[in-house]
């Protein structure tokens, strides 16, 4: 886990503490989208309601690995979220995109 991961995972641990979040879990699970390609979402993470989602945390995109959360997303009935960094003297936090 990096730095970036490990700030997020802070993040979920603390919406699981107020009951927001169920579970999550880093690398947690393995979807294959064709033949010997698969895409390994940073967390899996369950909502109280029991709706699964993949949380990808990323510094940068590189453009393979938006290409990769855009097919699984077209797969698998998952909400698929990409979590980006914002810089401290932008206000810090998060930005989301969902796919």
């Amino acid at each position: 886990m990096n730095r970036t991961e490990a700030r997020y995972s802070l993040e979920l641990s603390l919406r699981k503490a107020v009951g927001e979040i169920s579970w999550f879990k880093f690398e947690g699970i393995k979807l294959r989208l064709a033949n010997n390609t698969f895409y390994t979402p940073d967390f899996a993470v369950m909502l109280r309601s029991g709706q699964i989602e993949c949380h990808e945390v990323k510094g940068y995109w590189h453009e393979d690995a938006r290409a990769k959360i855009k097919i699984a997303a077209a797969q698998f009935p998952f909400r698929f979220i990409a979590v980006t960094a914002r810089k401290k003297k932008d206000g810090g936090g998060w930005i989301i995109e969902e796919f």
